[in-house]
């Protein structure tokens, strides 16, 4: 089994819903780059995840939510646009925080789960998930997940421990 095929079954997925959706960004010429759980796998040793957090740059959001709008079912929140199939159990949100563009531009080409997609840098994807959890709205399980992906960046890249702050690194140590 591929890891493709893997990641599919653990979606339930009746289509490949996420090569649909990078496929869409790549014919639009959208630029972007993934975030959260899947953009750590990118740099740790994976963990399955059916989120793809994924942020888009500013300007590109309405005219692929257009493009896709046949294929998903979205829902538009604060900081996102969340899109959903019943051909999958894959999540995508796509984040519409501004704190997110910065990233984009320094993304490189990575392979995730046998996926070839643009991924935040390792200290970008860091930077996201010390905000997620030091959102003290995000619920409990959600912040604890935060930290694990926390600790496999840091366990992963070392020198990355001195860009957390310090009470995040206590929990750490």
């Amino acid at each position: 089994m591929t890891e493709k095929e893997f990641l599919n079954a653990v979606a339930a997925a009746k289509e490949d819903v996420l090569q649909l959706f990078l496929d869409a960004l790549s014919r639009r010429g959208v630029d972007y780059c993934v975030i959260g759980g899947l953009a750590v796998n990118a740099y740790a040793e994976p963990v399955v995840s059916l989120d793809l957090d994924i942020v888009v740059a500013a300007g590109e959001l309405e005219g692929i939510c257009k493009a896709l709008e046949s294929h998903f079912k979205m829902e538009r929140f604060a900081h996102s646009v969340n899109l959903r199939t019943a051909k999958s159990d894959l999540r995508i949100q796509l984040q519409t925080d501004h704190r997110y563009q910065d990233f984009v531009p320094r993304a490189s080409a990575r392979t995730v789960l046998g996926y070839a997609m643009r991924v935040a840098s390792v200290e970008d994807v860091l930077q996201g998930k010390i905000w997620a959890y030091l959102d003290e709205e995000r619920r409990r399980s959600k912040r604890q997940k935060d930290l694990a992906d926390i600790a496999r960046l840091v366990e992963a890249y070392p020198s990355l421990m001195e860009q957390l702050p310090e009470s995040i690194r206590k929990h750490l140590e």
